[in-house]
């Protein structure tokens, strides 16, 4: 059986989850499934069932023609292609079963970018509790030259973040061939900003030490998913900042990193290096979990 690709069909037109999601498909023999959602309140309307069901068929039913007439303007598209209209508030929650029900290569979504402690969007959820990764995609399109990162953690000691540095760079490799990309990838250097604050050690210095720690680490790993050890790059500063400037450096498209789900208020207030990296990258994010 292929494995599918699950498209969440933007809420814009100018969005790009449609288009860029039927590219990846075409291009690595994934099923595409669309699924588009709405969802009112129909509740607070205070009217009977009859009216409430006819209300709900009817959203649906725009929303299906509203989906089904972007793809007709998009020529590759196949016009047997599944499209599903969802009544559902939660997007995640359908989202997340769905993905777990087997035989999804990724989902794709639009990026949001409007998060705060009062709303978390569907994408942070998403980037928490979804079970197959998630590629949220950016609004311009991929330019020639373009080329992969990949983001790896040498430092941890986690068996499940060790795993999780694998399934990236394998899953960075299997897009990279795909799709005829330069690969490379990106080991952060993060200097502990309190011991270089009070001068204990010098930032450099310690960046150098712990770059020739890593080194059998990373050429191990690079060996074990078959990669040369010429692609691999080692930069000093803070993780998420050092991975925007990188991927600016070297006009990336597509970042691929790992990321681990918090949840509740600790989630909110702090966040972790994927989402840290959202709020300032501009480029697409393949995102995986351990």
């Amino acid at each position: 059986m292929n494995e599918k690709l699950l498209i969440i069909a933007d809420i814009e037109d100018r969005c790009s989850a449609i288009a860029r999601g039927l590219h990846l498909a075409e291009e690595m023999d994934l099923v595409p499934e669309i699924v588009a959602f709405t969802f009112l309140d129909i509740g607070r309307l205070k009217v009977d069932k009859i009216s409430a069901d006819r209300i709900k068929k009817q959203l649906i039913a725009e929303r299906r023609l509203t989906i089904s007439a972007r793809l007709s303007k998009i020529p590759s598209a196949d016009r047997a292609i599944k499209l599903t209209v969802v009544w559902a508030e939660m997007i995640h929650d359908w989202v997340g079963k769905r993905a777990a029900s087997g035989h999804y290569a990724a989902v794709v979504k639009s990026r949001h970018k409007s998060e705060s402690l009062a709303h978390t969007s569907t994408d942070w959820h998403l980037l928490r509790t979804c079970p197959v990764p998630v590629l949220l995609v950016n609004k311009k399109r991929w330019a020639k030259g373009a080329s992969i990162l990949a983001t790896v953690d040498l430092d941890t000691t986690s068996k499940a973040k060790q795993r999780l540095n694998v399934d990236i760079l394998r899953e960075a490799r299997h897009y990279a061939e795909i799709l005829d990309i330069e690969l490379k990838v990106l080991c952060v250097l993060d200097v502990p900003s309190i011991l270089s604050d009070l001068d204990i050690i010098d930032p450099k210095t310690y960046a150098k030490e712990r770059q020739k720690e890593q080194l059998p680490l990373m050429e191990k790993l690079a060996k074990e998913v078959g990669l040369s050890p010429s692609i691999f790059i080692f930069k000093r500063g803070p993780v998420a900042k050092t991975i925007v400037s990188e991927a600016a450096r070297l006009k990336t498209q597509l970042v691929v990193m790992g990321t681990v789900g918090r949840r509740g208020i600790k989630a909110q207030l702090i966040g972790n290096t994927v989402e840290n990296v959202l709020a300032l990258l501009k480029t697409d994010t393949l995102t995986l979990k351990p």
